[in-house]
């Protein structure tokens, strides 16, 4: 009798689905949760942003404290302008990865515009805190961080990338890729880099032109926008065709 009563569903046997057997289980799950969550808030696509966690709106004097500022700015008109769209559910939803800096100014300045937005985080030792201006119900904590950057990208219709780091690069090389391989297609999405002067200044496109690692039409992905007010009215002129 002792024996029957220790038994349990194997959807219930956490020991079972936190092993190397049960691993496809906890990838579909990363794969179905946010589907349906996304769903039911009928959120329809993204503005994705990207850009460094280290820009600081307390360092008045650092490098990045300006493309924090400029980020919130950014997001604050694109949600106000995205409230007001007439088609049913939530366009063009601020997107981040969570975290603080410039993840932080995006969602900082959808709070702003009275707008709901998106915080997919991703769990690591080193715990990066979920930046406090996430709507609730739209914050995700990934395990993987493929399903991670699958989601971050599945409903983006826009990627603005500020200046940042390593991870910044990384997801940056990647968009262009996907969309150079035709994984995502060029017609499907805006990439926006953010901060001309230095995405020039540390990516010179034009020497991989130089030595034919890419073609000429393959620059044509890239917008470069310097300014709030001018990234705003290049997205919102270009986004409309994804209603």
């Amino acid at each position: 009798m002792e024996e029957t009563k220790s038994l349990q569903e194997a959807y219930k046997n956490l020991e079972f689905l936190k092993s190397s057997d049960a691993r496809t289980i906890r990838i579909l799950s990363e794969y179905l949760e946010p589907l349906a969550r996304l769903r039911k808030l009928k959120v329809n696509n993204t503005v994705l942003f990207l850009g460094s966690t280290r820009a600081n709106p307390e360092e008045k004097n650092a490098n990045l404290t300006k493309y924090y500022w400029e980020a919130e700015k950014l997001a604050y008109l694109l949600a106000q302008w995205a409230i007001k769209l007439k088609p049913k559910g939530k366009n063009f939803v601020i997107c981040t990865g969570g975290g603080p800096g410039i993840m932080e100014a995006a969602n900082r300045g959808a709070s702003r515009a009275g707008g709901k937005s998106i915080g997919m985080n991703i769990s690591v030792p080193i715990e990066q805190a979920l930046n406090p201006y996430v709507s609730p119900e739209l914050s995700f904590i990934f395990h993987y961080f493929f399903m991670r950057k699958f989601w971050l990208l599945y409903k983006a219709n826009a990627i603005v990338a500020f200046p940042g780091g390593f991870g910044t690069l990384d997801e940056v090389f990647e968009i262009l890729t996907l969309t150079q391989t035709e994984k995502i297609h060029k017609d499907h999405v805006l990439i926006l880099l953010y901060g001309e002067k230095y995405w020039k200044e540390i990516i010179n496109f034009d020497v991989l032109l130089k030595y034919k690692a890419i073609n000429p039409e393959e620059l044509e992905l890239i917008h470069y926008c310097s300014k709030p007010r001018e990234a705003f009215l290049y997205l919102k002129k270009n986004l409309v065709k994804f209603l």
